[in-house]
């Protein structure tokens, strides 16, 4: 379904907050993911957690959308419900890489990913969906490419992390393209797929003593904390979505991985002149995509 543009000065203000606060909470998660490594939480406990906090937030947003009749209508669909456990398992994999780069001191490889994956996503559309790629987006993949291979050469193999975060996310949206729900429904279903799993991992944890919840206020805060870090930022996104143009939200998704960085780079993880070049590619691409989407939507507009 396409975004609703906004109809006034007040409702156009409020989702340009929406999704710059959505990107802003996005971009700073590193910092909340580095703080529990400081306090001793391993990253699976920490994606463990995630995945369980997650679902009663989700519930209270299919609440607030009002969507328990789709939700009911949803579980009435075993193809439906197959593809959101596809989609379930391609959130997963993108959520651990995540998690496992920023404990592990790659916040700068994996803000790469997220730069790189709209891009991914329109060669994805392009091929999988026949969509138009116009000659701002070719310009865009191929400086990605340029980017990559230059990353490539500076750390010695293939960026893993970079690749991994944009092809799980990547394959989490064409999953998600087939399935007709809204977003709150569709995270809500994932969320309850994640949460058994991830419930019989803390209960494993807890029982052997090697568990950190509520072995003190703080570190047990922050964990609680993993579900409306996870569900607040992408029900201002999908809320934001529905009423923004496409090219504001093509320029706001940046916002996300530029603190990633610059976060990576405060903390002092290695950034070389190589890896430098690498990035000033990315960006070129980045600004051409965004630019190449402004030029679409002021098209229509006009027309």
């Amino acid at each position: 379904m396409s975004a609703d543009l906004t109809k006034s000065p007040e409702e156009a203000r409020t989702a340009l907050i929406a999704g710059v606060g959505c990107y802003l909470l996005w971009g700073v998660l590193p910092l909340y993911f580095h703080l529990l490594s400081l306090l001793g939480v391993g990253a699976w406990e920490m994606v463990a957690h995630r995945t369980l906090w997650a679902a009663p937030w989700a519930f209270l947003a299919v609440l607030m959308a009002r969507q328990g009749g789709q939700v009911a209508a949803v579980l009435r669909q075993p193809r439906t419900l197959g593809i959101l456990a596809l989609s379930t398992a391609a959130i997963f994999i993108n959520w651990s890489i995540y998690v496992f780069a920023v404990t592990a001191g790659h916040v700068i490889e994996a803000s790469l990913g997220y730069y790189i994956n709209p891009l991914m996503n329109m060669a994805a559309g392009a091929l999988l969906f026949r969509e138009r790629i116009s000659r701002e987006g070719a310009i865009a993949i191929g400086l990605a490419v340029i980017g990559v291979a230059i990353q490539t050469a500076a750390l010695g193999h293939l960026p893993i992390i970079s690749l991994g975060v944009a092809l799980s996310f990547c394959l989490y949206a064409i999953l998600r393209k087939q399935v007709k729900a809204d977003a709150q429904t569709g995270l809500f279903i994932e969320c309850v797929y994640l949460a058994v799993p991830g419930l019989v991992y803390v209960l494993h944890l807890q029982a052997a003593g090697a568990g950190h919840f509520a072995t003190g206020a703080g570190v047990t805060t922050l964990l609680l904390l993993a579900g409306p870090a996870t569900v607040v930022p992408l029900a201002l996104f999908a809320w934001s979505a529905r009423r923004m143009p496409l090219s504001a939200m093509g320029f706001l998704q940046f916002i996300a991985p530029t603190l990633q960085f610059l976060i990576g780079v405060v903390l002092g993880e290695a950034f070389t002149p190589m890896r430098a070049l690498s990035f000033v590619f990315i960006w070129l691409g980045v600004a051409v995509f965004a630019y190449g989407a402004w030029k679409r939507t002021r098209a229509v507009a006009i027309a």
